[in-house]
């Protein structure tokens, strides 16, 4: 007799929408359910289907007043969940109670005080860090997923976790989508940006331009314009930011012609192939996909140390980790890269290091994981 599917709920604000999160739970849920062996249902307030394989359940946000925005979407999600019937309950977020929960975050405690430097905590973040306090310390999660050893650290600063619940699993990447190289793409993308063929480009992704550190790049190629007159770098801005503020900064800095505002780009691979290295200078990243893309691309990465994708970055191999507000550490680094045997060789480490990341290995892990609470 053929067993019945095991049936998963997963919890998710925003399933399928813009965002590395977003991106995570979409990719990683849409290969679950392709599985014979699972019925997937997704509980989220907003939603872009991607398949008939997933049951979708709309969840209630009360959004005004703001402090009732977490505490609300956790109540009715659990809520509904309990009134079915579950094998096993897989959060992206924070909610009541779950088998296992994927940390896209770190302790709103820590966000708030350390990453956006606030002194006080909002009602907001009170009633934010009291529904992740309840969760984390219920003792009713089985397994915690950090999606880097980064988010690993931040978790056990603030909560006494049994490490044997503890398990990394990174983002994958579509290997087969970014690692196409193209010749005529990245000639047609480059004029496109009136960047020449003998420029280097270094890439910067972000839909947060100062939180990603784009301040401290523009800083940097100023410097190398100043003292290595003879290097034609260029850089090139692709996601939603302040950008008149950013133009105006490249320009005081004296390298405005150097700098170009794509804006928010839907082709982001055709963007990669035009480039020649990535950089992201995040004040904080639980990860950071787009280093994880930029790799799969071929392009050598340059990333701060809040950054959890340094995991996968080995330093002078496929690129750097470098402390996020040393501009000359920034500078020489991509220096060091503008060298094209340098640069080729430190590529073709930068796809190596990726190829053990497709999507569907990730989700075999993540089988492996739900298997074990199982049998």
């Amino acid at each position: 007799m053929k067993a019945s599917k095991k049936k998963i709920a997963v919890v998710v604000p925003k399933y399928g929408l813009v965002g590395g999160g977003e991106l995570f739970v979409s990719e990683l849920t849409e290969r679950l359910a392709q599985k014979p062996d699972y019925d997937i249902h997704v509980f989220a307030n907003q939603w872009r289907k991607q398949s008939d394989k997933i049951t979708f359940h709309k969840v209630p946000i009360i959004a005004f007043p703001k402090w009732m925005t977490t505490i609300s979407f956790a109540y009715f999600a659990n809520r509904k969940i309990a009134s079915m019937d579950f094998d096993l309950v897989h959060t992206h977020d924070r909610i009541f109670k779950a088998d296992i929960c994927t940390l896209h975050f770190i302790p709103h405690r820590i966000w708030v005080r350390e990453i956006r430097g606030k002194k006080r905590l909002s009602l907001f973040d009170r009633t934010t860090c009291c529904v992740e306090r309840r969760f984390f310390e219920s003792g009713n999660c089985r397994i915690f997923m950090p999606v880097s050893n980064l988010a690993k650290e931040k978790m056990l600063e603030e909560y006494q976790v049994d490490p044997d619940k503890i398990h990394v699993v990174h983002p994958g990447v579509d290997v087969e989508k970014f690692k196409k190289k193209d010749v005529a793409v990245r000639q047609e993308v480059r004029k496109e940006f009136g960047i020449q063929d003998t420029d280097m480009l270094v890439l910067f992704v972000g839909m947060n331009y100062e939180l990603k550190g784009l301040d401290n790049l523009l800083k940097a190629v100023s410097l190398i314009k100043k003292i290595n007159t003879n290097h034609d770098i260029k850089v090139l801005v692709a996601g939603k930011g302040n950008i008149k503020k950013y133009e105006s900064m490249a320009d005081q800095l004296g390298i405005g012609s150097n700098v170009i505002f794509a804006g928010v780009c839907s082709d982001i691979a055709r963007i990669y192939q035009a480039g020649d290295i990535l950089a992201l200078l995040s004040g904080f990243d639980t990860f950071g996909m787009v280093v994880t893309e930029a790799m799969a691309a071929g392009l050598p990465v340059i990333i701060s140390d809040k950054v959890g994708a340094k995991d996968l970055v080995r330093d002078g191999e496929n690129g750097f980790v470098v402390q996020r507000d040393c501009v000359n550490e920034i500078r020489s680094r991509i220096i060091y890269m503008v060298n094209e045997e340098v640069r080729s060789a430190m590529s073709s480490n930068a796809r190596n290091s990726v190829r053990d990341y497709p999507w569907e290995i990730i989700a075999r892990r993540v089988m492996k994981l739900y298997d074990g609470l199982w049998y």
